[in-house]
C-alpha cells in the first residue's frame, strides 16, 4: 500500500491514466484525455461499463447482523451514469434508530469494546485495515458505482486513505491517557480520559468511505459505539467496510449502520436523547437543524464539518503553467463535489489574462466519462438534483455578466454529466461567486493587491479552507495568517494526511476531524482529586 506521503502526491496533482485493474475485463488507459477533445460525447454515449462487483448487503447493520427496516420500506439507490437503480436498500427511520441506539448503549455499558485494553482495540483495527485493504478493489468499485467518482481515484487514492486513516487510529490507542497535576494542598490531582459513550455520525455522498472513516476510527480508537447513519444517495460502501470490521473482531452492537434519510433516520439520530455525542457532514443549513435537535434533546455536543466556498490565490510571482494546473484540480476534483473546492480563484492582474487562457485550454482537455473507463478524470454529479442545481448556476453566471470561456451545459445525453465549465470576469457580488455550486465551475475572478484580495477572500460566511500560490516566502506567510480558514494549502491543494486536521472557521463548521484533534471530540475529562495524609512530597 502507498506511503502517506506518496498519497499526498497523489492527491495535490490532477489524475494521471493508470493501467486497468486486473478486476476489469474491458475499458482501458491511454493518454490523458485521448480521444475525448471539446467535450466529445463519446464516452457518455457508450455502453456503460459493467462494475465488476455484486452487490451483496442492502439492510441495515444492527447488533452484528444484518436486518431490514422494521417497516420493511426500501429505497433505490441510483447509478450515476444512467439513472437505473443499482439495488434496493433497506429505508431506516426511527424505530431502527431506536433499535440501533439500545444495542450501541447495552455494548457500551456492558460489553467488551470499552473495557478491552487499549492494546486489544488496536489489534482489531489493524485486521480490519488488512481486510479493507485486502478487499480495496471491492470497495473501490461499490464507490465509483454508487458515487460516479472515477475508479482510478477511488482504487489509488481514497480507499488507500481509508486504510491509512484505520491503521492511524489504531496507532492511537494506547496513547490516550490523562495527566498528573500538583495541587496548592496535600492531593493528589489526575484527569481521567474516558470514551464519551454512544457516538451518533451522519456522513454526506461526496466521498462516502472516506466520510465514515473519517467518524468512525477516532469514535471507535476511544473505546466508544458507534451509530452511523449514511447518505442516501450512497448506501453501498460502508456496509461492505462494515461487514469487514466485524468480520476483523469487532463485538456486535459497537458499529451499527443505517440507511435511509435525513428527515427521519438522520433527525432521529439528532435528536436522541441516549446518543452522548454527534458528528455531522453536509450542507450548512443542514448543519444548523442538526445542532437544533441536538440542542433541543439533551444538549449532546457535535462536531460539523460544513460548507466552503474557498479561495484560491494566484499571486503575480507564480508559474503560471503549475497554478492552472493546481487551481483546475483544486475546483474539478471528483466532479467539484468538494467541500473544500478552490471555487474562487483569484489570480493577480499582471497574470491573468494569460491563467485565463491556459485554465480555458486544460478544462477543455479534462477527460470526461464513464468513470469505470482508464484515463477517466471527470464522471457525472451525484443525481439529478444535484445536476440541475449546477446547470441553474450556470445559467445565473451567463445572465449576471461573467464571461463563459468553456462548457456550459451538460456532457452527452445520458446520466448527470457536466461539461467542466470555467467563468471569466466574475465579481464578487455575482452567485457563482458567493455561494456554493457543488460541482465542476471554476470562478476566475482579478485582483491588484495583497490586502485587496486578503479581504475579499475573507469576505464570505464560510472559512473552510484556502490555496495559495506564491514563490515568496514573505507573501505566503503573510497570507496563511490572515485567511480566516481551518486549512491553508501553500503551493499545492487537497493534501489529507491522517494527521492533518480538518475543520472550519465560521459557518464552515465547528471542531476538527482527523489527527490527534479529533479524538477529543470523542473523550470525557475526568478530575480526580484524592486527599493525601502526611504526603512525603507535594
Amino acid at each position: 500500500m502507498a506511503s502517506s506521503m506518496r498519497i499526498s502526491r497523489l492527491l495535490s496533482r490532477s489524475f494521471l491514466p493508470a493501467s486497468t485493474n486486473s478486476l476489469f475485463s474491458r475499458g482501458g488507459s491511454g493518454a490523458l484525455g485521448g480521444g475525448l477533445s471539446k467535450f466529445s460525447t463519446a464516452a457518455a454515449t457508450e455502453e456503460p461499463i459493467k462494475p465488476p462487483v455484486r452487490v451483496e448487503h442492502t439492510q441495515l447493520l444492527i447488533d452484528g447482523k444484518f436486518v431490514d427496516a422494521a417497516s420493511g420500506k426500501t429505497f433505490p439507490t441510483l447509478d450515476p451514469r444512467t439513472g437505473d437503480v443499482i439495488a434496493h436498500v433497506a429505508e431506516g427511520d426511527h424505530e431502527d434508530v431506536d433499535r440501533a441506539v439500545a444495542v450501541a448503549r447495552e455494548a457500551f455499558d456492558h460489553g467488551p469494546w470499552p473495557k478491552m485494553t487499549a492494546y486489544e482495540r488496536q489489534r482489531i483495527l489493524l485486521r480490519a485495515a488488512d481486510l479493507l485493504e485486502k478487499h480495496n478493489d471491492e470497495l473501490a468499485a461499490l464507490e465509483t458505482w454508487d458515487n460516479g467518482k472515477p475508479y482510478e481515484q477511488s482504487a489509488q487514492i481514497e480507499i488507500p486513505i481509508v486504510v491509512r486513516l484505520f491503521r492511524y487510529y489504531a496507532g492511537w490507542t494506547d496513547k490516550i491517557h490523562g495527566l498528573t497535576a500538583p495541587a496548592d494542598g496535600p492531593h493528589h490531582l489526575q484527569t481521567l480520559h474516558e470514551p464519551i459513550g454512544v457516538a451518533g455520525q451522519i456522513i454526506p455522498w461526496n466521498f462516502p468511505l472516506l466520510m465514515f472513516a473519517w467518524k468512525v476510527c477516532p469514535a471507535l480508537a476511544c473505546g466508544n459505539t458507534v451509530v452511523i447513519k449514511t447518505a442516501e444517495q450512497t448506501p453501498l460502501s460502508a456496509l461492505y467496510a462494515s461487514k469487514l470490521l466485524h468480520e476483523a473482531g469487532l463485538p456486535p452492537g459497537v458499529l451499527n449502520v443505517i440507511s435511509g434519510f435525513g428527515p427521519t433516520a438522520g433527525a432521529a439520530i439528532a435528536s436522541h436523547m441516549n446518543i452522548d455525542k454527534l458528528a455531522f457532514t453536509g450542507s450548512t443549513d443542514t448543519g444548523k437543524v442538526v445542532l437544533e435537535l441536538a440542542a433541543k434533546s439533551n444538549l449532546k455536543p457535535v462536531t460539523l464539518e460544513l460548507g466552503g466556498k474557498s479561495p484560491f490565490i494566484v499571486c503575480e510571482d507564480a508559474d503560471v503553467d503549475e497554478a492552472v494546473e493546481q487551481a483546475h484540480f483544486a475546483l474539478f476534483f471528483n466532479q467539484g463535489q468538494c467541500c473544500c473546492a478552490g471555487s474562487r480563484t483569484f489570480v493577480h492582474e499582471r497574470v491573468y489574462d494569460e491563467f485565463i487562457e491556459k485554465a480555458r485550454a486544460r478544462a477543455l482537455k479534462r477527460a470526461v466519462g464513464d468513470p469505470f473507463k482508464g484515463g477517466i478524470e471527470q464522471g457525472p454529479q451525484i443525481d439529478s438534483e444535484q445536476f440541475q442545481k449546477i446547470l441553474k448556476y450556470i445559467r445565473s453566471g451567463v445572465e449576471s455578466g461573467a464571461t463563459l470561456e468553456t462548457g456550459g451545459d451538460r456532457f452527452g445525453n445520458s446520466g448527470f454529466y457536466v461539461q467542466p465549465t470555467v467563468f471569466s470576469n466574475v465579481k464578487d457580488d455575482m452567485l457563482i461567486a458567493k455561494e456554493e455550486i457543488f460541482g465542476p465551475v471554476q470562478s476566475i475572478l482579478k485582483f491588484k493587491e495583497l490586502d485587496e484580495v486578503i479581504h475579499r477572500a475573507n469576505n464570505t460566511h464560510y472559512g473552510l479552507a484556502a490555496g495559495v500560490f506564491t514563490k515568496n516566502i514573505n507573501t505566503a506567510n503573510t497570507l496563511t495568517r490572515a485567511l480566516k480558514v481551518g486549512t491553508v494549502w501553500v503551493n499545492c491543494f487537497d493534501v489529507f494526511d491522517a494527521a492533518i486536521p480538518f475543520g472550519g472557521y465560521k459557518m464552515s463548521g465547528q471542531g476538527r476531524e482527523k489527527g490527534e484533534y479529533s479524538l477529543k471530540n470523542y473523550l470525557q475529562v475526568k478530575a480526580v482529586v484524592t486527599s493525601l495524609k502526611n504526603p512525603a512530597w507535594l
